[in-house]
């Protein structure tokens, strides 16, 4: 069999091929390319402008069209994946990618061709999990609002929730889906002595028991919790599932944190709760455009911790991204099912 790693500016060529070191190398033949970008900030734009206009907003690698003719493995992180290079790649039969998302591949084509797309979402959910605790410190304790104070010169004593300043351990915290991320967040929040509430309809509530959360319903989630921590997927069907209506339901005192996808909230809505203190803080890390706009109204507002869609963005996850690839090859070679499929129509057909 034939493979091919194309490494790129967050995991290298050497370390995408990594994803085949625990497969027998007589297995293989492995060859490389890498996914070319100026710098930092040039590969975060194109890897936005991928996410949000598909695989054919960017070119691929020079040399893709010739590398991927007679490959039957293409591993991947951030290199688009368009209907074109699918199309001459004839003997394509697996395509796995060290990210969560799938909008760099062109999953029609795919699908039609038979080849099996495994993803791997839980190769930052520790970054993750990290993040959205330090948001909630953040911006419950005002250590970003007091920071930024200091810069300015100003030795602030009085912040919107100079009142009721909380403490975790007496907050209950809701998390709204509960996949890797969300379990890990609540494994870590149990050393706060936190009390922690569910809601995810498609998680069994023996799970959640057996993770010392509570399983509650969707309103119940919103009306109790003092700390609202988002971490459901993106599609269709969540689009601004948090709006207007959620926010209104929640404590004057709790918090919204968003370190999920821009699109589950209706981020108007956001800034009015914000502005018109439905609720006392939030802390976010993802914008429907980014860079954010300089106009954008959140900026405005007193009562919000911003960071730059950052939470995923550690040394630990990309290197071991390659690892996680290789194990869930390792587990479709021995007969398991991957951790995760993005087309598992394909897969009940699936034959190496």
């Amino acid at each position: 069999m034939k493979a091919l790693a194309i490494g790129d500016y967050f995991i290298t060529t050497k370390y995408m091929l990594k994803t085949f070191d625990k497969i027998k190398k007589s297995l293989f033949e492995v060859k490389a390319a890498e996914y070319k970008t100026k710098n930092r900030t040039d590969f975060r734009n194109k890897i936005r402008n991928v996410e949000n206009y598909g695989p054919e907003a960017e070119p691929t690698p020079e040399d893709l069209e010739n590398l991927i003719k007679d490959v039957d493995i293409l591993a991947i992180h951030q290199c688009p994946v368009p209907k074109k290079i699918l199309d001459m790649a004839n003997n394509l039969k697996i395509i796995i990618s060290a990210r969560g998302g799938i909008e760099n591949i062109d999953m029609q084509t795919a699908n039609k061709k038979n080849i099996l797309v495994i993803s791997t979402p839980n190769h930052n959910s520790e970054a993750t999990a990290e993040y959205a605790i330090g948001l909630m410190l953040a911006e419950t304790r005002n250590i970003a609002g007091s920071y930024h104070a200091l810069k300015l010169g100003e030795w602030r004593e009085h912040y919107p929730n100079t009142e009721y300043i909380p403490e975790l351990n007496s907050m209950k915290i809701g998390l709204l889906g509960f996949g890797n991320v969300a379990r890990l967040v609540a494994q870590k929040l149990h050393c706060f002595r936190s009390k922690i509430l569910v809601h995810d309809p498609f998680v069994p509530i023996e799970i959640i028991k057996v993770n010392n959360c509570i399983s509650v319903d969707f309103d119940t989630l919103f009306k109790e919790s003092d700390i609202i921590s988002v971490h459901v997927r993106a599609s269709r069907q969540t689009e601004k599932l948090v709006g207007e209506k959620e926010f209104k339901m929640m404590k004057k005192s709790s918090y919204f944190i968003n370190t999920g996808r821009a699109s589950i909230i209706d981020m108007s809505s956001l800034h009015k709760a914000l502005k018109e203190h439905w609720i006392s803080g939030a802390a976010i890390d993802v914008y429907i455009t980014e860079p954010v706009p300089k106009d954008e109204p959140l900026l405005t507002l007193d009562n919000i911790t911003f960071t730059n869609h950052r939470a995923g963005d550690t040394l630990d996850s990309y290197i071991k991204a390659p690892e996680i690839m290789a194990n869930e090859l390792l587990k479709l070679f021995k007969g398991n099912k991957p951790y995760y499929i993005a087309n598992p129509l394909v897969y009940k057909s699936f034959n190496l």
